[in-house]
């Protein structure tokens, strides 16, 4: 099937592309654990994302990401569901890569306002990043990232208007090609 036996799946995208959702059924489907790494930061500290980020700072809540990444990265054969920003730093995009293949999960600005509006866990672990509207915040951050997003990705599938299944099926397509080299 998919030559990417021990390697990690690692999903990356805005808030609200499917991240979460998408990497627990890929991770069903292919036989793989699952990870969030938001997840993973806020069982480690005992306190969500929002608590963190509005009494330490984002600098503070970024080191406890690099941590993470740099631990859940040296697993084998695992989805990960990284957060936003986690392509900011330079060292969790090579942690990554050292053992992973990197899927960019895409949306419309209206999808991801729609699903975040939908989320009962966007105030509790997505605080705002810009203090502005949240459409406006979503455009400003998603071209700010675009740059970074692209160089990190390995392939993008765009979850817009898109089932689970549709999204899986697309994301093991291009597993498959990668893996016998016709992806790049």
């Amino acid at each position: 099937m998919i030559g990417n036996e021990g390697m990690n799946i690692v999903l990356i995208g805005y808030r609200g592309t499917g991240k979460t959702t998408v990497g627990m059924a890929l991770a069903k489907r292919l036989g793989k654990a699952f990870c969030d790494t938001d997840d993973y930061i806020e069982r480690k500290a005992k306190r969500p994302i929002s608590d963190m980020v509005s009494t330490e700072g984002w600098a503070f809540f970024r080191a406890k990401e690099k941590e993470a990444i740099r631990e859940v990265s040296s697993r084998k054969d695992c989805v990960i569901a990284a957060g936003g920003g986690a392509i900011l730093d330079d060292e969790n995009v090579e942690n990554f890569k050292k053992n992973g293949i990197v899927v960019l999960l895409e949306a419309t600005t209206q999808t991801i306002h729609e699903r975040m509006q939908g989320d009962k866990r966007t105030d509790q672990q997505r605080p705002s990043l810009t203090g502005k509207d949240p459409y406006e915040e979503i455009e400003e951050v998603l071209e700010f990232r675009r740059p970074f997003y692209q160089r990190a990705m390995d392939f993008s599938v765009d979850t817009t208007s898109k089932s689970i299944d549709q999204v899986l099926d697309e994301i093991v397509r291009k597993l498959e090609r990668k893996s016998q080299g016709h992806l790049s």
